[in-house]
């Protein structure tokens, strides 16, 4: 257990626990890499809502990256991520957002270069639109899981 310790924040620790970036700023794709080892967890499927998309696009668009699926809800620093780096990503990718939430559409108009995407917008539903809307969420999440498999 101290070595997952070492790797994530948290476990009594957090006020201690120093960010690998500055919020708003990408993280280095080798923070979540090293998790997913540390875990030893295989080819994850990450959902990454608002703020985590500063620590999930970068493990998304690095070379060789091996997520089995992605899931972003209305992530942020979706502008600090190239064209050609979005349209050079193989994962499968559900994107999802309220309708009602600003930030979703931008998100939206940055990640639609996921060439193998589908998308879910939650019509009524704002920034956190699968609290808003968590029928409508589970069923989206569910159908794009079982079509992963």
């Amino acid at each position: 257990m101290a070595g997952l310790t070492h790797c994530k924040g948290g476990l009594g620790h957090s006020k201690d626990a120093t960010a690998p970036a500055p919020v708003g700023e990408l993280v280095p794709s080798s923070f979540l890499a090293a998790v997913v080892d540390a875990l030893d967890l295989g080819p994850p499927v990450v959902i990454s809502p608002s703020l985590s998309g500063m620590y999930s696009l970068p493990f998304l668009t690095a070379r060789g990256s091996q997520l089995r699926g992605y899931v972003p809800v209305a992530p942020i620093c979706t502008d600090k991520i190239s064209a050609a780096d979005y349209a050079r990503v193989k994962t499968s990718a559900l994107i999802v957002y309220g309708d009602q939430d600003p930030m979703g559409q931008t998100s939206f108009e940055h990640l639609k270069q996921l060439p193998n995407h589908r998308v879910l917008v939650m019509e009524g539903a704002g920034h956190p639109c699968y609290l808003d809307k968590p029928e409508e969420w589970h069923a989206g999440l569910l159908g794009f899981l079982q079509g992963l498999a």
